[in-house]
């Protein structure tokens, strides 16, 4: 009598927190959002971004908070110590998450990270400061050309999509040139502006928020775009290179599917407010939409898409 007594009372509790979880109490209280990166680059804006409109989709706060790193790998490594009940989430990043542990241990796997929503992606861009003697790509390539190894390209993180591009675009380009990493996007601007690297491999956001103090010479994308309708693709200059960042958000992997999928859900409602796609747009970013459903799928797609550049790093 007793063990069924407890068989009961243990089936109960299942059941109300079953419903706990699918009668749309998620969330209940304020969500912990973690960026990997300095603040400033674009995993930190894009949330920023989302934040003006989190309280109006969910009733709830997000507060944002900052763990640098490795390109990203420090906090990612930490975020199967969170709790697995959706109250934080963390930015993830790609080709990073594939790249990183593809290439030495970093204290976590892919699989481990994989997004609940990815809702935006930003096309690389060679960025120099307005006063460099770079005046087009080729100018840059043919410096680096008499110089093998004296151009610097800085970017965000060690294999990472800045990385990444700088190897391949070196390369196609059949030059020799020196990645240096920094631990985001805005330091790594801050680098180029101030005179320390010799270009940036970075993004298209970069480019705007930077705006008259620098020179964008190429953009990753497969036609001109409107915020630079002056600069040339890198398709148009001859290299077959269309690329840049996918950015999404993540939980712990044990968390429960009804929370990741209401996680997903949210994201995509703020996606799609007109708002927040102006703001995205305005400064450089292009919106995707990758549910929770369709993640298996995409982060398939996107292994294949990095297998050759993982070869090249490797080689580096």
């Amino acid at each position: 009598m007793k063990k069924v007594l407890m068989a009961a009372i243990a089936g109960l509790a299942v059941g109300f927190s079953s419903v706990a979880i699918a009668d749309d109490s998620y969330p209940s209280k304020s969500i912990t959002y973690v960026i990997p990166y300095n603040p400033g680059g674009e995993s930190d804006v894009t949330a920023r971004f989302q934040e003006q409109f989190w309280k109006d989709v969910t009733g709830q706060d997000v507060v944002i908070q900052y763990k640098p790193g490795a390109g990203g790998a420090t906090a990612w490594s930490q975020l199967g110590g969170f709790d697995a009940d959706g109250y934080t989430i963390m930015n993830v990043n790609f080709p990073h998450a594939i790249l990183q542990p593809s290439m030495k241990d970093v204290g976590y796997q892919t699989e481990d990270v994989i997004p609940a929503y990815v809702f935006h992606y930003t096309p690389d861009a060679i960025v120099v400061r307005a006063d460099s003697p770079y005046q087009t790509l080729q100018d840059l390539i043919d410096f680096a050309k008499e110089n093998p190894g004296a151009l610097t390209f800085g970017g965000s993180g060690t294999n990472s999509a800045n990385h990444l591009a700088a190897v391949r675009i070196s390369e196609m380009a059949g030059i020799k040139t020196t990645y240096v990493p920094f631990s985001g996007s805005a330091p790594s601007m801050a680098a180029v502006l101030g005179g320390q690297i010799g270009a940036g491999m970075t993004y298209t956001t970069q480019g705007v928020k930077a705006g008259d103090q620098v020179r964008v010479l190429a953009i990753a994308t497969e036609e001109r775009v409107d915020i630079f309708p002056d600069v040339p693709t890198f398709k148009e200059l001859g290299f077959d290179y269309v690329a840049g960042a996918y950015r999404g958000v993540t939980l712990p992997k044990d968390t429960p599917t009804e929370v990741r999928e209401k996680l997903s859900d949210i994201i995509g409602q703020i996606n799609a407010i007109p708002a927040f796609q102006q703001q995205m747009q305005e400064n450089g970013y292009v919106l995707v939409d990758v549910p929770s459903s369709d993640m298996e799928a995409w982060i398939e797609e996107r292994r294949a898409d990095y297998a050759a550049g993982i070869e090249i790093l490797r080689g580096n």
